[in-house]
């Protein structure tokens, strides 16, 4: 059985009971940073075997792990804080679990996301969490035009270092958008700031941050041909033919070839 446990984001209180019991219980854990989870595992008495286990070695030990499930073992897999699979590993063992018929469970607790959302203050269904945000400018720009045409709330993470390149960007093209900017949750610090992005640009932001953006208007393009929306989208948002095209047929609601020009 492998159980997937969900761990404090910053606040070692936010730690549930059953949490606790499952990690005493299973033969061994399997978390990302040995010495950061082995400090969350002193602070509740719980002493059990780590093996380190993340990105970059969730590929080469998915095969032990799976045939020690199939021989009955009971494994907990924890992340340095949050739910495993959600920005974090997890997600390819799980869907392995999946393929080979291997029980698995998820032992719920804290979510930065689903905190950021109730912080926020914005409307929570329908709302979608994109992850990190890229890093490449490409990358970045196509993933914060998409989000800003997404008819609910969007959520992401994002590094103090370039926070500041993504609020520039979002007050370029999309300056009335409400924002919330959400740091330091359950911790000493906590801090969630809301306003536009050029409000959110006169401070200078610390620690892990989780960025809310608020949910797209709904306009009107009916007055508008295919082709002047997509001229429009390509000026506003710096938009390849391509990219406008597509972006131009979700609006609408229509397939693209019907677009096309």
């Amino acid at each position: 059985m492998l159980y997937l446990v969900a761990t404090p984001i910053g606040n070692l209180q936010d730690f549930t009971f059953r949490a606790q019991q499952v990690l005493k219980e299973v033969d061994y854990i399997l978390c990302e940073d040995t010495r950061h989870s082995r400090h969350l595992l002193n602070h509740y008495a719980i002493d059990k075997p780590l093996k380190s286990y993340h990105k970059f070695s969730e590929a080469s030990m998915e095969e032990r792990l799976i045939q020690e499930l199939k021989e009955g073992r009971e494994i907990a897999l924890i992340t340095d804080a949050g739910m495993p699979g959600i920005a974090d590993p997890g997600e390819r063992l799980v869907g392995r679990c999946i393929e080979e018929q291997i029980a698995y469970t998820v032992i719920p607790g804290a979510s930065a996301p689903l905190m950021a959302l109730v912080l926020s203050g914005f409307p929570g269904a329908p709302f979608q969490f994109i992850g990190f945000l890229p890093k490449k400018e490409g990358e970045h720009h196509k993933t914060l035009v998409d989000a800003l045409h997404y008819s609910g709330t969007t959520l992401c993470f994002e590094s103090p270092h370039r926070i500041h390149k993504t609020l520039q960007a979002l007050e370029k093209w999309a300056p009335n958008r409400p924002l919330a900017l959400c740091r330091e949750l359950t911790k000493l610090y906590e801090n969630c700031d809301r306003g536009t992005a050029s409000e959110l640009l006169q401070k200078s932001y610390r620690g892990e941050i989780t960025l809310a953006i608020g949910p797209a208007p709904t306009p009107d393009y009916s007055h508008l041909s295919g082709e002047e929306h997509v001229a429009l989208l390509q000026e506003t948002f710096g938009l390849t033919k391509q990219e406008a095209l597509k972006l131009a047929a979700k609006m609408r609601g229509v397939a693209k070839k019907e677009l096309y020009f």
